[in-house]
């Protein structure tokens, strides 16, 4: 705690305190970074049915997101066409 702008009682008061800036933006980085390797491998390995969705990394003071599990339902070519027709007439 001896670099500068850093408090070590606002620090014991609001936990979200403990990481500055950098170390925040260093997880989101890192979260989005595992997302879309998750994705890529998803997209391009036929035997990536079993793979878990990577954990977020947690943040000092906030509560752990909880995942909502989501129904896998892929739009047909009709769908996909009338999503587009929409989108061009906008």
């Amino acid at each position: 705690m001896r670099k500068p702008g850093r408090s070590v009682l606002l620090a014991e008061l609001d936990e979200s305190a403990q990481w500055g800036s950098a170390e925040h933006l260093l997880a989101r980085a890192s979260d989005a970074l595992e997302l879309s390797n998750y994705l890529f491998i998803k997209a391009n390995s036929e035997d990536s049915a079993d793979l878990p969705i990577p954990e977020p990394i947690p943040r000092p003071g906030m509560p752990a997101p909880e995942l909502q599990p989501h129904d896998e339902h892929f739009a047909d070519g009709a769908e996909l066409a009338g999503f587009f027709s929409r989108m061009n007439s906008l």
